[in-house]
């Protein structure tokens, strides 16, 4: 095989799927057909549960000191309402200010200093598979050649050509309004009040946030003292007397500042004056998940898996899409996986796609209604949100912190299928944590109250690091926690030897195969050779 595992498309998904399959040493060959990276941003920060997930990859810092506010106030719109967790002391979301850009060039960055091969320029064209691999026929500027892999997950996106190719159905919809979204300064004659709001001549006072209309609904704010993310939605009836029927839209044809402003004149009724565009895009929301995530050999992540109605969550999505495939896929090359292992990817992910569609479908609910019944509605979602115990768990579920995934065995304990929390670690050695031991990318089992009889039994898989460490207000006495941060197992704090070993073993089969009591040759990085290109 030229490859592990091929990767089609550099976003963000298969920049982290290429990442994660280093770190466990499989050697991905990631083929993009841009020929460069695309410096208009799709979106403008990340949120929720993928941060976690980066501090426990040792990735966060990085991002942060990339970030133009890497600390924004903890409020995030919803269906054109807006969530304030900032009265919380510790909010259920919060988010890292960052153009999509500059995450794709970290994430780059960082593939190739693993050892990633990366090709910009390389179209895949043609997919076939058999029991033993993946064929890809690709096309770049010097012509066509082919490349074979065990696996190829397509990370292509909405249109994914792969996702066609081996005939996986994306069913959904594709929703009539035209958004358009614009990062621009204010011109003279639009003031900038020391509140926020400005002043718009013929209109008088807009406020920051959503102001709705017969014709839409312009929303604005500020991500910096100079600059305004501004966008606007027009109805149904709107869009379809300036709009062509049936058009979709997306970035491929660029949207100018004349467009943005003739969309917001046809909802506010007024100019508003902007200058020096730095970002400019169009699109409309999409409803939309692929029956399956998997045929064969040839898996579905990130935008060619599923699209939703809402923004602010396709990316933390398929960068979690790649986190739980990767480490499977690494089972299967390096040997032990056990049975079905690579199939919970699709019965897991697939779950938390509709998760998010729920959430997202619910947005658009909230969003579209003009009429005194849809005004009603957002006043008491409002009002509902007002209270911590509702806010909480919205926040929750839009973070993608309420995502368990179901366990083999019926007497679980609470912690087992979520994401493990981030314990403060005390090894005798010096302080750690849970964060800390995660890195590695590496099963791990943490035996926070000395349970010698526990690790004896954990020590003939050879694939799973050991830890022995105290906590305050231990949870559990162990844990033992996927390479994806979530626990696969649970010790309550107390539980006889007797009532424990069965269920550890069990869950050590299910997810870590048989017992391998040498890693050689599994977890050394492979290396091989990588297609080459006509020219070479």
């Amino acid at each position: 095989m030229d490859a592990d595992v091929i990767i089609v498309g550099a976003g963000p998904t298969g920049l982290m799927l290429a990442n994660e399959l280093r770190t466990a040493g499989v050697r991905p060959l990631l083929l993009e057909r841009q020929q460069r990276l695309r410096e208009t941003p799709r979106a403008n920060g990340l949120g929720g549960r993928i941060l976690e997930l980066l501090h426990y990859r040792g990735m966060l810092a990085d991002l942060h000191a990339a970030s133009t506010d890497p600390h924004p106030v903890p409020r995030f719109p919803f269906g054109n309402v807006h969530l304030d967790f900032s009265g919380l002391a510790d909010p259920p979301m919060r988010a890292v200010q960052i153009p999509q850009p500059r995450v794709e060039r970290l994430l780059e960055e960082r593939a190739g200093e693993l050892g990633a091969t990366i090709r910009r320029g390389h179209e895949v064209v043609g997919v076939r598979q058999d029991e033993e691999g993946v064929y890809v026929e690709v096309r770049c500027a010097d012509g066509t050649y082919g490349a074979t892999a065990r696996y190829l997950v397509a990370c292509d996106g909405s249109r994914s050509r792969v996702r066609d190719m081996v005939g996986i159905p994306f069913p959904g919809s594709t929703c009539s309004e035209v958004n358009r979204l614009g990062q621009v300064k204010p011109a003279e004659g639009a003031g900038w009040r020391d509140d926020g709001d400005l002043d718009v001549p013929g209109l008088g006072r807009l406020r920051a946030g959503f102001t709705r209309t017969d014709n839409g609904v312009v929303g604005f704010g500020w991500l910096t003292s100079e600059v305004l993310l501004i966008s606007t939605t027009e109805t149904t009836e709107t869009t379809e007397t300036t709009e062509d029927k049936g058009t979709t839209y997306d970035d491929d044809v660029p949207m100018t500042l004349a467009e943005l402003q003739d969309s917001i004149r046809r909802v506010l009724g007024v100019d508003l004056p902007l200058r020096e565009p730095l970002r400019l895009s169009r699109y409309q929301y999409q409803d939309r998940q692929a029956e399956r995530y998997r045929e064969g050999r040839v898996l579905l992540a990130g935008d060619a898996a599923h699209q939703f109605p809402a923004t602010g969550v396709a990316l933390n999505a398929g960068m979690l899409d790649a986190v739980n495939l990767a480490w499977k896929l690494a089972a299967e090359v390096h040997g032990w996986a056990p049975p079905g292992l690579l199939d919970t990817y699709h019965s897991e992910r697939h779950a938390a796609g509709a998760r998010t569609l729920l959430h997202t479908r619910a947005q658009a609910a909230l969003r579209r209604g003009h009429d005194p019944a849809a005004e009603a509605l957002r006043e008491l979602f409002k009002e509902l949100c007002g209270d911590e115990a509702p806010l909480r768990r919205i926040g929750t579920l839009v973070a993608g912190g309420d995502i368990r995934h179901p366990s083999p065995d019926a007497d679980e304990h609470a912690l087992t299928g979520a994401f493990a929390p981030d314990l403060a670690l005390d090894t005798g050695h010096g302080a750690s944590s849970v964060a800390e031991l995660m890195r590695p990318a590496r099963p791990v089992f943490l035996d926070l109250a000395d349970r010698p009889e526990l690790r004896t039994i954990v020590e003939g898989w050879a694939q799973v690091d050991i830890h022995r460490a105290d906590t305050d207000d231990r949870p559990a006495d162990a844990l033992l926690i996927r390479p994806d941060a979530h626990v696969a197992w649970a010790a309550p704090v107390g539980a006889s030897s007797g009532s424990l070993l069965p269920t550890l073993r069990r869950a050590l089969n299910a997810w870590f195969g048989d017992p391998r009591t040498s890693e050689e040759p599994h977890h050394q990085p492979t290396t091989g050779r990588v297609p080459a290109t006509p020219t070479q």
